[in-house]
């Protein structure tokens, strides 16, 4: 069925993530319209966005057709079997990341997508930060010549265990499936699949029952990238470095679209993303060191996509097999830290 902009949307969920971040993005794209969501026991999306529907449960969304577009934002072990219940239902798919919790679940709702010939995407956010749009541009630039190395933090420092449900003891939890796939996901558009992963993943806080530390090796043979994320790093820690033969890119602090929709700034104008010269990160080359300035962050990039691969056919630039390979990275890090061994291509299959 050809659908005409704006697409009517729902969420489903409104936590946190889809409060601060989902709902306003949807609502600032032009070809997107906000019209559902799906809450068990609160209306608190009709207090910010008046016209919305509340729906008690996905089952009464999709019986009276809601929406086009259904974006699930609910807590990792819910992600694959509301997805596969929309896509049934003939519904394009937006999933927060992980996208599923097991690859194989991840490879059933690529399947069910291609067969119904449906949209189905997952919002791999980061790819659209400010630090990493950098990065990129310095390596298609040349500017460090050939790279020996890539080292990527998302460290904090939270010592207390919380209520949230990413803490809980349940399978998808925990740090390295909620910043281990941004953190995988960038390494893999950047170099692609390594030969080989290597991880520690640990439970650092009295009290922790799921992960709070990762740190994990990917091998490229002539390169290797490291990511790693902590919840008890209280200095500073570079959110990236590069090293190449010309020189090194180092830079600090998170990209500046977070703290903005935590302020409940609206996503919109030339301004948006927009990071302050004193934040810019640094080149390091033979002869000389400067600030390299920080391209302008824009999440809205990713919903205006999914829109056009909608209405316009257009190539969707979070593709499910993508952050298949993803999970299967983020499986073979788990047994590669249960059994102290290096995990390589041919066994992992990612």
């Amino acid at each position: 069925m050809k659908l005409f902009s704006p697409i009517r949307t729902a969420i489903v969920g409104f936590g946190s993530v889809a409060e601060k971040m989902h709902a306003p993005l949807i609502d600032v794209c032009p070809d997107l319209d906000l019209v559902a969501v799906v809450e068990r026991n609160f209306n608190r999306c009709e207090q910010k966005y008046p016209k919305v529907q509340t729906y008690r449960s996905l089952e009464s969304l999709l019986e009276q057709d809601g929406a086009d577009l259904i974006v699930i934002t609910t807590p990792n072990e819910f992600h694959f079997p509301m997805a596969k219940m929309a896509l049934n239902a003939g519904k394009h798919v937006v999933v927060d990341k992980p996208v599923t919790i097991y690859s194989h679940e991840a490879e059933e709702l690529q399947q069910l997508a291609k067969d119904n010939n449906l949209i189905c995407s997952v919002f791999h956010n980061r790819r659209f930060d400010g630090d990493f749009l950098t990065l990129q541009e310095i390596l298609k630039q040349d500017l460090l010549g050939r790279i020996v190395y890539l080292e990527s933090h998302f460290d904090r420092f939270r010592p207390q265990v919380s209520e949230n449900w990413r803490e809980k003891e349940v399978p998808g939890n925990g740090i390295t499936y909620d910043l281990g796939s941004h953190l995988i996901d960038q390494v893999v558009l950047t170099f692609g699949a390594p030969k080989s992963i290597f991880a520690d993943i640990r439970k650092q806080r009295t009290h922790a029952v799921a992960d709070d530390y990762f740190d994990i090796t990917l091998d490229y043979g002539d390169k290797k990238a490291r990511v790693t994320a902590g919840v008890l790093v209280n200095a500073p820690t570079p959110k990236f470095l590069l090293l190449g033969e010309k020189g090194s890119y180092q830079k600090f602090g998170l990209d500046v679209q977070e703290a903005a929709f935590k302020a409940n700034i609206r996503p919109e104008g030339k301004d948006w993303g927009v990071e302050p010269e004193e934040r810019w990160g640094n080149l390091y080359l033979e002869n000389e060191s400067r600030a390299y300035s920080t391209l302008n962050g824009d999440y809205r990039i990713f919903y205006q996509n999914v829109a056009d691969a909608i209405l316009k056919e257009k190539e969707l630039l979070v593709q499910v097999p993508q952050t298949i390979s993803v999970l299967k990275l983020i499986e073979a890090s788990f047994i590669s830290s249960k059994e102290n061994r290096p995990i390589h291509r041919e066994e992992g299959l990612w």
